[in-house]
């Protein structure tokens, strides 16, 4: 018992040191210093200079900033006007018609940039202004956009995939192509849902001229369409065909993305610097938080309290669905002040243990906790998704927040659906053999 209450403790002061404005990394690091110094006899310094080493030299870990550099550089480029052309002459006669781009081109943008943020501000930023001047139905523009954004997290590659894969050991590859028929079943489902409103209140999805377009036209205006799809299938496939690892495919996907990006015309010095500070940005960004979980990992290890919760929580005896179902609403609620990065190395050096003694999968667990922590994106107060649509349309948040709803509740559909069906997220890397 007395575990449980210094377990709420550190907990408790790791919130207060992110509500203080503390960077994450040192929130984390912080509390490890803390652990180590009152509950162990375990040199701070030494354990630091392991995690430092540990977090750092991982081969997998370089394909993180090799797949963010590729999301910077088409981020940039004409790319989101480009499908938003080639998509919508394909959905005009689908109920919801042009909504669909949002879901279809968040899907292909999430497949090449592995981010949630960035996903919806490039389709954001032509996908908004131009259902709106349609005379679409506002809530379902901001609704489609900010859940199909989510996407950005689950359909490789995937940075958060990265980011579990090496915190928990996981193959990367089988954790990539884990997430494909996830993606595409949320993606299905949220089409579906967008139809049957559609059905149900027909002013809010207008007809427009994309519907009278012959064949040949739609076939014309979807070529561009055809590099994106080629570099999507090509990464993945290469992964799924054990052709290259992650890492070596990411940075084919790099060289591929300048091509196009250049090819496009979008490509100059002034574009080149910007995608590679934001690169720098945000890849340093991640590697101190991973800095920072590997120290309270460690300094966790050496204070036994993981394995302590763990052994508490088998006491309890509770099912493998009871121990997701708590799981879930701890995430849930974890994620409305963190971002999904921080909540995965925060949680799984306490949390793997007491799954994988539930005799949960933990290639498996690692999909759920994806699309957990995609749902948070669109909680308020801290839901990233949220943020970005409220900066590119000036609405309330609170008023994204509500539109996106729908969509929130999609997703715990989908953490349904895998747990009872969890081959849609083991068939495929079941078929990969040993890689």
């Amino acid at each position: 018992m007395e575990t449980i209450w210094i377990s709420v403790a550190l907990l408790l002061a790791l919130l207060a040191l992110l509500g203080s404005g503390l960077w994450v990394a040192f929130a984390l690091a912080a509390i490890g210093c803390a652990s180590l110094f009152f509950l162990s006899n375990i040199s701070v310094g030494d354990s630091l200079a392991t995690a430092f080493y540990g977090a750092s030299v991982s081969w997998e870990l370089a394909a993180l900033p090799m797949f963010i550099w590729m999301g910077e550089v088409l981020f940039r480029s004409r790319l989101s006007e480009e499908m938003f052309t080639g998509i919508a002459p394909w959905v005009s006669k689908i109920p919801g018609r042009l909504l669909h781009t949002n879901i279809i081109g968040c899907g292909i943008f999430a497949a090449i940039s592995g981010s949630s943020a960035a996903t919806a501000a490039t389709i954001g930023k032509m996908s908004v202004p131009e259902l709106t001047r349609r005379g679409y139905n506002r809530k379902q523009i901001l609704g489609t956009l900010a859940g199909s954004a989510t996407l950005g997290l689950l359909i490789p590659p995937s940075i958060i995939l990265i980011v579990y894969g090496v915190a928990t050991e996981q193959s990367i590859a089988r954790l990539f192509v884990a997430g494909i028929l996830p993606g595409l079943l949320l993606l299905a489902m949220f089409a579906g849902y967008v139809a049957i409103w559609s059905i149900l209140n027909p002013d809010g999805a207008p007809k427009g001229e994309d519907e009278s377009l012959p064949f040949r036209e739609k076939l014309r205006r979807s070529r561009p369409l055809i590099p994106v799809v080629l570099l999507i299938v090509g990464i993945i496939g290469s992964i799924y065909a054990g052709l290259a690892s992650p890492t070596e495919s990411a940075a084919v996907g790099v060289a591929l993305a300048h091509l196009l990006s250049w090819r496009g015309g979008s490509m100059n010095m002034t574009t080149f610097k910007t995608a590679m500070m934001g690169t720098v940005k945000t890849s340093t960004m991640i590697a101190f938080i991973l800095v920072g979980a590997q120290f309270l990992t460690i300094a966790m290890g050496f204070t036994g309290i993981p394995r302590e919760l763990a052994t508490w929580i088998n006491t309890l005896a509770l099912s493998p669905y009871m121990l997701l179902l708590a799981l879930t609403v701890f995430f849930i609620l974890l994620g409305c002040f963190l971002d999904g990065i921080s909540v995965v190395v925060l949680t799984t050096s306490v949390i793997l243990p007491m799954v994988e003694g539930a005799g949960i999968d933990p290639l498996w667990f690692g999909i759920y906790l994806v699309i957990v922590v995609e749902m948070s994106q669109i909680t308020p107060p801290v839901g990233f998704n949220l943020f970005v649509i409220q900066g590119l349309t000036g609405e309330n948040i609170f008023r994204v927040a509500w539109a996106a709803l729908p969509y929130f509740l999609l997703l715990l559909g989908g953490v349904v659906l895998i747990t009872i069906f969890p081959e849609i997220a083991t068939f495929l890397p079941g078929q990969m053999g040993n890689q």
